[in-house]
């Protein structure tokens, strides 16, 4: 679970979720300082059974809507 997050909007059509994922999270880290360990995404963007973007969890979610993300820490993250 993640109450609170930084909303991030990709409209680029030719990059692949786990690019988008990547240069979402590398601004979130330099804002916050700290490396997000979440990223919920709309189901329509997700291909695999099991996504994830390098260390960071994927998860879906109808409430994000398409080409949007939704990163922050887990509760109980250690980051």
């Amino acid at each position: 679970m993640m109450r609170t997050g930084m909303l991030w909007y990709d409209g680029d059509t030719h990059a692949d979720l786990q690019t988008k994922v990547q240069r979402a999270a590398a601004y979130y880290q330099k804002k916050y300082g700290i490396m997000p360990t979440l990223c919920f995404v709309h189901p329509s963007m997700v291909a695999e059974e099991h996504p994830k973007a390098g260390t960071i969890e994927l998860r879906t979610s109808k409430q994000v809507l398409p080409n949007h993300l939704w990163l922050g820490v887990a509760e109980g993250s250690s980051s």
